[in-house]
């Protein structure tokens, strides 16, 4: 008898074309309840998009052409904080989404229940700064962004273990160091509902780096190869950037990503 499920890759590419935040925040909470609940087939019948759907009226920069943010002394500088974050978090939902869709197949169930606990996270995350952003009349969409982690998807789209690496493994990985400073500034400011937003998105970030430590750490031990050397290659071939202290060592540790992978090629 043939499943009338539909399948978890449909609905994934499906959540990945939806470009209005609200309905992308929706899509991707139900395709991780219905993944959970069984009611999604582990299928791939289709491939994902080359990229994402976002907003029309998303304004897209280089990021060297980004604005400069202030030190949140001002109004201004507070939206422009926060509208930072909401798009951090949006593309976020995309790079955890396509991760399950695009390399679920190969990788296992397993995988893509972390994956699309992480996309369901990551839309909450948003939702909580879309709301924020709302408090400060201001809304998603109202400033500039820059397309530098989508670009980090696209560099690593043919190799599952490159994406492992750099996207939990560095992207993520560096919004643990980050986030408590900027946590204590909000808190300084008097905004104690901001810093338990961020609080609540630092806490969930290092389970989102300790899922892409284990498996990255599961295909190293698979190929028989050592995760440092293979890591730190990685990052070396596939990341542009710069890792730069200070490293937000117990978080990091508590994800699965110990000192010696990164203190020696930061």
């Amino acid at each position: 008898m043939t499943s009338q499920r539909r399948s978890v890759a449909r609905a994934i590419r499906e959540a990945l074309l939806t470009p209005d935040p609200t309905a992308k925040v929706f899509a991707t909470r139900q395709v991780a309840r219905d993944w959970r609940l069984g009611r999604l087939e582990f299928a791939f019948d289709v491939t994902m998009p080359d990229r994402p759907a976002w907003p029309d009226e998303l304004e897209l920069l280089p990021p060297g052409r980004m604005p400069k943010r202030g030190k949140m002394g001002n109004h201004r500088n507070r939206i422009a904080l926060w509208h930072s974050l909401a798009h951090i978090e949006f593309v976020a939902i995309d790079l955890a989404l396509d991760m399950a869709g695009r390399f679920g197949e190969s990788m296992g169930q397993v995988f893509v229940s972390d994956f699309l606990s992480v996309a369901a996270d990551e839309a909450m995350h948003f939702a909580l700064l879309a709301r924020k952003l709302d408090s400060l009349d201001s809304r998603y969409g109202a400033l500039p962004v820059h397309d530098g982690l989508w670009n980090a998807a696209t560099e690593t789209s043919h190799d599952v273990i490159a994406r492992l690496a750099i996207v939990p493994m560095v992207l993520e990985a560096r919004g643990l160091d980050v986030t408590p400073a900027t946590l204590e500034r909000v808190r300084s400011q008097g905004d104690e509902n901001g810093a338990k937003i961020l609080k609540r998105i630092l806490d969930d970030e290092i389970r989102h780096v300790a899922f892409g430590s284990k498996h990255f750490h599961a295909i190293c031990g698979g190929r028989g190869e050592n995760p440092r050397e293979t890591w730190q290659n990685l990052v070396r071939t596939h990341f542009s950037g710069v890792l730069r202290p200070p490293f937000n060592d117990s978080a990091r540790l508590a994800g699965g990503l110990p000192r010696e992978f990164y203190g020696a090629i930061a």
